[in-house]
């Protein structure tokens, strides 16, 4: 169903896709959008070894069209570096492909947003539990449960 990598050369291993889902801090959710057209917005996230979690709004272009479709794709870059001498970039980065769920209710959204929040303020529990607990109720949160990764980096580099 998903297609191989063209140049297989350069693509990375399960382990070191997963690593770079665990290092990143922010990615791009790609859903099937209104009229067909592809809808791709850069997102916040956290990767537990296992789902990818972002946060939101209750209401938004992007939980409308994960309530037609689930199907979604995640892409996180891990490095581009230009190389003006050689023409080319030193790439590194993962695609998701996988299946979207919207959590609405606070008891099974409770988990992720913990592990979002102590992702990007992890020295400031207290901080934490207050801003979650400000904001649980406005919020809704996005599963993403991985059907594939892959991932790709160039060759090039040593």
């Amino acid at each position: 169903m998903f297609r191989e990598m063209r140049r297989k050369k350069q693509a990375l291993t399960p382990e070191e896709c997963a690593e770079i889902l665990r290092r990143g801090t922010s990615g791009v959710l790609a859903v099937l959008g209104d009229g067909g057209y592809p809808y791709a917005v850069p997102l916040s996230y956290v990767y537990d070894g296992e789902k990818i979690f972002f946060h939101c709004a209750k209401s938004g272009h992007k939980l409308d069209a994960i309530r037609q479709n689930s199907k979604v794709s995640f892409c996180v870059i891990d490095q581009d570096q230009i190389v003006p001498e050689e023409y080319t970039t030193y790439f590194r980065s993962v695609i998701v492909f996988g299946t979207a769920r919207i959590l609405t209710q606070e008891d099974e959204m409770r988990g992720p947003i913990e592990k979002l929040a102590a992702r990007y303020a992890p020295d400031d529990r207290e901080g934490r539990e207050k801003e979650i607990e400000r904001e649980i109720s406005h919020m809704a949160m996005i599963e993403l449960t991985p059907d594939h990764i892959s991932g790709k980096e160039a060759i090039e580099q040593g």
